[in-house]
């Protein structure tokens, strides 16, 4: 049985990633969401409960990892934030693994793996291909303080983590522009009809 194209999609902050990531969903494309993995590890059952029991068992609050609780002890410990990806990220790994897996018994011809740090942790290597969202900075920059709670000092924090979106889109097989929901939906549609036929 042949595995599905896997498209790696990213995009900084205000960039419409999501929106777009919910576009191919509503294509029929399996979607996997690497924060949405992230929040099953880390919730009731999830097996980075144990692990983090192990390693940190203040950070966990009545069966789920606090990830405020996280975020005091890597703000504490210079050291605390590698030993949590050293415990979370094969978890999260297993985890798309599964729904790759799952895709292709289904017959999955195109999957797209949501990774908002998709060149930052070089998780492109297992990609077939990337795309990258963008949006003038302006555009960006509107977006992302529009959102409940997000100051431009916090704008700024996420941003300096990010890799500059010019190196992004640089770096990437595809780039689709997200100015508008009805442009961004035409060029989600375009991109699967490519693919189909590149890779029939």
């Amino acid at each position: 049985m042949n595995r599905p194209f896997l498209l790696g999609l990213t995009g900084s902050i205000g960039m419409g990633k999501s929106t777009t990531a919910a576009m191919f969903a509503a294509e029929g494309v399996p979607v996997w969401d690497a924060d949405a993995a992230v929040h099953r590890v880390y919730g009731p059952g999830g097996a980075g409960v144990d692990a983090m029991m192990s390693l940190r068992p203040e950070a966990v609050h009545e069966g789920t990892v606090d990830r405020t609780r996280l975020k005091e002890w890597i703000a504490a410990d210079p050291r605390a934030l590698s030993r949590i990806e050293a415990v979370i990220h094969p978890l999260v790994a297993a985890d798309r693994a599964a729904f790759i897996a799952t895709a292709t018994a289904e017959g999955a011809r195109l999957v797209v793996l949501d990774i908002p740090l998709l060149f930052e942790t070089g998780a492109e290597a297992g990609m077939d291909a990337t795309l990258v969202v963008t949006a003038p900075a302006a555009v960006q920059r509107a977006r992302v303080l529009e959102r409940p709670d997000m100051t431009r000092e916090q704008f700024a924090t996420i941003l300096a983590r990010q890799m500059p979106d010019a190196e992004k889109r640089a770096r990437a097989t595809w780039v689709i522009e997200t100015l508008t929901l009805d442009a961004t939906r035409a060029a989600v549609r375009d991109l699967i009809q490519r693919i189909g036929a590149d890779h029939a």
